[in-house]
């Protein structure tokens, strides 16, 4: 096994923030810093004068994302390690980085050593993608997709927070009521709850709905 040090390159837009990097993976014996840039084009400039292993970038920079960053090497290299670090890690952009080929995903709340962790991940596997919020992001994927409503169940749900009950949904809907409730039986079972109140709750905690107005129906 090589004993050279892991060689990184660090982007952030702002000065202090890639110092404070810096002084991280200094304290590294494994780890040496061969490059700072502060945009995506200057990120691009030092990685190809300097072939650094490792990658750390910002999300957000001046001239573009750090996610610009991950494809335009991964495009040209799969062994280059690829972490970006954000102040937003929701689950959009953890998926984001995750299918524009990164290698880990860091949020600067995090400890300094999940962003050293990580570097050392992507400089040994780059390929494989690491970060701490994974797994509860892809459970709330998988359970959004599975109570993804038609839209005609969607127009039921509306009028369900409405106040309507079913015969007054068939009408409205140009349905008959039979028709109205065996919609709100799947509307019920793909939400996992068993009355109007807790498909409300429930829409609402997982977006599919924005707020219930109050009727007295």
């Amino acid at each position: 096994m090589s004993s050279d040090p892991i060689r990184v390159l660090l982007v952030d837009d702002h000065e202090l923030i890639r110092s404070g990097l810096a002084g991280i993976f200094e304290l590294e014996s494994d780890m040496t810093i061969v490059g700072e840039a502060g945009s995506v084009a200057e990120s691009l400039a030092v990685w190809t004068a300097e072939s650094p292993d490792v990658i750390v970038a910002d999300l957000q920079l001046q001239d573009g994302t750090g996610l610009d960053i991950v494809r335009a090497v991964r495009k040209q290299s799969q062994t280059v390690g690829l972490v970006v670090l954000t102040m937003h890690s929701g689950d959009d952009q953890i998926f984001a980085a995750m299918e524009a080929g990164a290698s880990g995903f860091v949020g600067k709340d995090a400890p300094s050593s999940e962003v050293v962790k990580a570097a050392r991940h992507a400089s040994v596997a780059p390929r494989s993608f690491i970060c701490s919020g994974l797994g509860g992001a892809m459970m709330r994927r998988t359970a959004a997709s599975s109570t993804r409503l038609s839209e005609r169940e969607h127009e039921v749900l509306l009028l369900l927070a409405d106040g309507l009950g079913a015969a007054a949904i068939g009408e409205r809907l140009f349905m008959s009521e039979s028709t109205a409730k065996s919609h709100i039986a799947r509307i019920y079972q793909k939400l996992g709850v068993g009355n109007r109140a807790q498909a409300l709750v429930t829409a609402m905690r997982i977006g599919l709905l924005s707020s219930v107005r109050p009727n007295g129906r």
